[in-house]
């Protein structure tokens, strides 16, 4: 028979009462915050889209598919529209954004093609055409209006769009050298492209990476030159979106 349990214990010491301490969460914000539906902004991303699919079509219609298809500003902006169209889509039906990284990739590609044009290809002599010598059929007269839209206002549009729309500091550094290997990819492409391709002037797509005029030397010094801008381009994008302040509305 066991002894009888005491009511009382008190040569027990008191367990010292102390504020349990509260650990970091591993849990993004994100995970916790439902989102919210933006119909202003899955409509402006849907615009932005249509515009950038139908600039593409025009100059597919108006030049060579095989050609126009080969352009890195054609490209980009074909890549643009993908994803304007599912920024669009999650925005619309309440879904967490794309990563950084893509919305990221998309915009500094069509910015850096607007660059390059408007720098080295707009006054150039001859002038400068993805469609030259073609007839285009009847929607020849478009091809200015696509050209506008390609060079200028898609990627103004899309630079307001990730500055107003886009929450901040969703860049980072570590991205802009990744981001880097498509164009490397396309210098290879063009490069061999135009090597492949029969000997004539429109051989090579853009005239400061033709090898039949600079040689392959000046060739690459050239595409250095265009890299390190990119690069110093995506660097300059990280940061804005680290600096830039969270708007207080949402669309």
């Amino acid at each position: 028979m066991t002894a009888p349990i005491p009511r009382d214990l008190p040569d027990i010491p008191a367990l010292p009462r102390t504020a349990p301490q509260v650990l970091p969460s591993v849990v993004p914000a994100r995970a916790v915050i439902p989102p919210v539906r933006r119909p202003l902004t899955a409509a402006y991303r849907l615009a932005l889209a249509v515009l950038a699919t139908a600039a593409v079509l025009i100059e597919i219609l108006v030049g060579s598919p095989t050609r126009v298809l080969s352009y890195f500003v054609i490209q980009s902006t074909a890549l643009l529209a993908l994803v304007t169209f599912a920024s669009a889509r999650r925005a619309w039906t309440a879904r967490h954004p794309l990563p950084g990284a893509v919305t990221g990739a998309a915009l500094l590609y069509v910015v850096v093609g607007a660059l390059v044009h408007h720098i080295a290809l707009a006054d150039a002599a001859p002038a400068y055409s993805m469609t030259a010598g073609s007839s285009g059929g009847g929607v020849a007269w478009l091809e200015p209006v696509a050209g506008h839209l390609l060079h200028t206002a898609l990627p103004v549009a899309a630079l307001l769009d990730w500055l107003v729309l886009t929450p901040p500091a969703r860049l980072h550094l570590r991205q802009a050298t990744t981001w880097l290997l498509y164009p490397l990819a396309y210098l290879a492409f063009t490069l061999a492209r135009g090597e492949l391709l029969p000997v004539s002037a429109g051989r090579y797509l853009y005239p400061f990476l033709d090898v039949a005029r600079h040689g392959y030397r000046g060739v690459l010094a050239n595409a250095l030159l265009v890299g390190l801008a990119i690069y110093a381009v995506a660097v300059l994008l990280v940061a804005l979106d680290h600096t830039r302040p969270k708007t207080r509305f949402r669309l």
